[in-house]
């Protein structure tokens, strides 16, 4: 499908995606960024990106708000200026605040666009970094950020939010990785191009030594679960870790609450610890199959930045 891309800075444009919002994460308007905010961020150095797709021909079918022109908007990601510390005292940095698709326009590759198209913006205001959160138990996102989009992590930050009501996030923890994407990176670079990337999957990196440190076991239902007693890292430290989440932790979750909470608190220790021994998260696996199974990659040291 081909979407057209667009900066919005407007105030009738963001209350398209004040309302887009509220159909990406239902169900709690209080985490909702309201459209007066994002244009103060807008006018402050925020960027907002919209995608647009034409509207359908009966439009009470489409829960947003009609562009001029025939086109609905379908997803948008926006972020702000911040500030990060460093021996030479603060810099500059961009905060990936939202990123957000309607329902039945994921899974076809528009979060990557709209990260692309922030990407090119953010180096045109002369930053180099952008950092955003997301739930590391979440393979979709985990395979975007990091697999497709280069992003690298070594930062854990346990109940970020607080508890949430959205929808999508009640009744767990609300743990996050926090990324660290360098746009100006060869990596970046590379991961952005038009030439295909060789696919990463489980038999290469096996045969490049990595070790899994919690192969999940499966009920009779088909749900994995986490291995109490996984392995542990080497010392020296090993090259390659890898550690497996589950494939489809929102379905997970909807099934069995209590197998959820078992792998934010199983999965919170394991990342944790790898962080501490100087790991980074900077791959992901996705295995398809009967039994899809999700592996992040952790490399020790930052040689592959």
């Amino acid at each position: 499908m081909k979407w057209s891309i667009h900066i919005l800075d407007k105030s009738d444009e963001l209350a398209w995606v004040e309302d887009l919002q509220r159909k990406v994460w239902p169900g709690s308007e209080t985490d909702v960024v309201p459209a007066a905010m994002l244009l103060a961020a807008v006018h402050g150095g925020g960027i907002v990106i919209g995608a647009f797709a034409p509207a359908p021909e009966d439009p009470g079918e489409f829960p947003a708000r009609p562009q001029g022109g025939g086109e609905n908007l379908v997803g948008a990601v926006f972020g702000f200026p911040g500030f990060y510390h460093t021996a030479d005292g603060p810099r500059l940095k961009h905060c990936s605040h939202m990123l957000g698709v309607l329902p039945e326009y994921r899974s076809q590759g528009l979060g990557f666009v709209l990260k692309r198209a922030q990407w090119q913006m953010v180096r045109k205001q002369g930053i180099d970094r952008i950092t955003w959160t997301y739930d590391p138990l979440l393979s979709l996102n985990a395979f975007l950020n990091i697999s497709r989009l280069g992003a690298v992590c070594n930062t854990y930050l346990p109940n970020f939010y607080g508890d949430m009501r959205d929808g999508l996030n009640a009744g767990l923890p609300s743990d996050r990785f926090e990324v660290d994407w360098w746009v100006n990176s060869q990596r970046v670079n590379h991961r952005l191009s038009r030439r295909a990337r060789r696919k990463v999957d489980l038999l290469h990196m096996l045969a490049a030594g990595a070790k899994i440190l919690n192969e999940a076991w499966f009920d009779r239902d088909d749900w994995p679960h986490p291995n109490q007693t996984p392995a542990q890292p080497n010392d020296p430290p090993d090259t390659f870790m890898l550690v497996e989440i589950p494939a489809d932790f929102l379905a997970l979750k909807a099934a069995n609450l209590e197998l959820a909470l078992e792998w934010r608190l199983h999965s919170r220790a394991l990342f944790i610890d790898l962080f501490q021994r100087g790991y980074l998260a900077t791959d992901f696996i996705y295995q398809t199959g009967p039994l899809p199974r999700s592996y992040y990659v952790f490399t020790h040291g930052d040689s592959t930045l």
